[in-house]
């Protein structure tokens, strides 16, 4: 499990991250944490290989971005496009939500992710 999820050499960067979490993701992790979509268990700042996603569900290979300002700088939407495919061909299904969608549409993303949440358990074995 480690050699690919939860390294322990990146233990420090995952802590910080959730000690220093943006209002943004406070929010949503309002929302998925105690198993609140479908009883399903998310966890914050969960890293695959040298990559912290913000949520990632274990059981579906899930993870959850919020883009903040700093993904929309210059060189980081190429960079973000790497990491996705990088995790992408590890088995890893992405949702990405920016800080605006999350502050102005917050339900409508939460419902989309439900919405994911349940497509995804009827293509996952049990």
């Amino acid at each position: 499990m480690t050699e690919l999820y939860n390294k322990t050499s990146e233990k420090e960067k995952r802590r910080s991250l959730r000690n220093n979490m943006p209002s943004a993701e406070k929010i949503v992790w309002e929302r998925l944490k105690n198993r609140q979509i479908d009883g399903c268990k998310f966890r914050r700042q969960y890293s695959i290989d040298v990559f912290v996603v913000d949520f990632y569900c274990p059981e579906l290979k899930l993870a959850i971005e919020i883009d903040g300002n700093s993904h929309f700088q210059e060189g980081a939407q190429v960079y973000d496009y790497e990491r996705q495919c990088f995790l992408e061909s590890k088995g890893t299904c992405f949702l990405r939500f920016t800080n605006q969608q999350v502050y102005q549409e917050l339900e409508g993303a939460i419902a989309m992710i439900a919405q994911t949440v349940c497509q995804l358990r009827k293509i996952t074995p049990p």
